[in-house]
């Protein structure tokens, strides 16, 4: 089992941790609070967590999760996750983030952000596209027929192998997409968004276009076995 790393310790990072935790994977959780403040957190997941600074997770990890708000990428560790695999969980909410502007001229991806701010690691995009209640729930072992399956876009395959084993190991099954710069399938205002599938062929279905229309978004919902409650 591996050592993962989380910088970024909510809702995602900590159900994430869960489950990690559960499956025999140990986890060194941060935040930008500071360690003292995920004692409790650390407590409930027991001996195989422990809390440290972002820096110290990151170099504790044989994979990284990040998981912070989008507008505090540039904050993650550069020289401590050099060479490494790094799953991005991020999504772009002009709300919470402000305007960027290569976003919203869709010149790149949420992801690619990632990846260029840390250019000699290697990012892997995913966990984004559920709600952050569902990281647990829909949890499955291998070959239960409710297992879901959950897009990934990177631009490396031992990086893309490497997440696809901790997905499977945690309960989950893995769709490549393709590259990072085709993660905008599967990201806020697409009809993968919030939607998890327990059929590949639904993201298939989605388009070489960000134009999303009802003709599009209809069989797409009804492809997918369940969805979220609106």
């Amino acid at each position: 089992m591996s050592i993962i790393g989380l910088i970024g310790s909510g809702n995602i990072g900590s159900g994430i941790a869960r489950l990690a935790v559960a499956t025999g994977h140990q986890v060194v959780l941060s935040n930008r609070r500071g360690p003292d403040s995920l004692a409790e957190l650390v407590a409930e997941l027991g001996p195989n967590a422990r809390a440290a600074t972002p820096a110290e997770a990151a170099a504790a990890g044989d994979l990284v999760v990040v998981t912070v708000p989008l507008h505090a990428y540039k904050t993650v560790p550069v020289e401590e996750l050099r060479g490494k695999v790094v799953f991005d969980t991020n999504n772009y909410y002009p709300q919470r983030d402000g305007q960027i502007a290569e976003l919203d001229d869709e010149s790149t991806t949420v992801s690619e952000l990632l990846q260029a701010h840390l250019s000699e690691s290697f990012v892997v995009k995913g966990f984004n596209n559920i709600y952050a209640g569902h990281v647990a729930d829909l949890a499955r072992p291998t070959g239960d027929p409710e297992r879901s399956v959950l897009a990934i876009a990177g631009d490396d395959e031992a990086a893309k192998k490497t997440v696809t084993d901790f997905l499977d190991s945690i309960g989950f099954g893995a769709y490549d997409v393709g590259p990072l710069a085709e993660g905008w399938r599967f990201q806020r205002d697409t009809p993968a968004y919030g939607v998890f599938f327990t059929d590949k062929f639904a993201f298939d279905a989605v388009p070489p276009s960000r134009q999303v229309t009802p003709e599009i978004l209809e069989p797409l919902l009804k492809a997918a076995k369940r969805y979220r409650e609106m």
